[in-house]
């Protein structure tokens, strides 16, 4: 069911230095901060060749990167992200097996401009777990 890995997201305290790390340090393409008011971030993507690296920064005090960041001050990976072909096919076998779909149920456009659902990460050897449609 699910397909290629689409990014690793990282919540980091400090978007500037982190991109320019990423840019810097590690000689990856960094984009430029885009915020995303829905999700209550900003973000900056590093492509990479076989996949992207999300850097999220809170967006606002109810930011769920805010609050990520309180408990992980020095930031740390947040949530990995795998792509399906169907994401209402995907959410119904996945919830038909146990999985805890987070929100409504429903998807969301996500910061790619496609449709995500995020699942419980103790459903998932402690990792948040996000799909998204290709």
């Amino acid at each position: 069911m699910i397909g290629r890995l689409n990014h690793v997201a990282i919540a980091v305290p400090d978007l500037a230095a982190a991109a320019a790390q990423y840019r810097d340090v590690l000689g990856a393409d960094v984009s430029e901060p885009l915020a995303q008011p829905d999700h209550g971030v900003t973000v900056v993507f590093v492509e990479l060749p076989n996949t992207k690296i999300e850097l999220l920064h809170p967006l606002g005090e109810d930011s769920p990167i805010a609050n990520y960041l309180e408990r992980n001050p020095s930031g740390g990976m947040h949530h990995i992200c795998y792509e399906v072909d169907d994401i209402l096919g995907a959410r119904d076998k996945l919830k038909a097996e146990g999985a805890r779909v987070l929100g409504d149920g429903e998807p969301r456009i996500g910061a790619h401009g496609k449709p995500v659902l995020f699942l419980h990460p103790k459903d998932f050897c402690g990792t948040l777990v996000e799909i998204e449609q290709v």
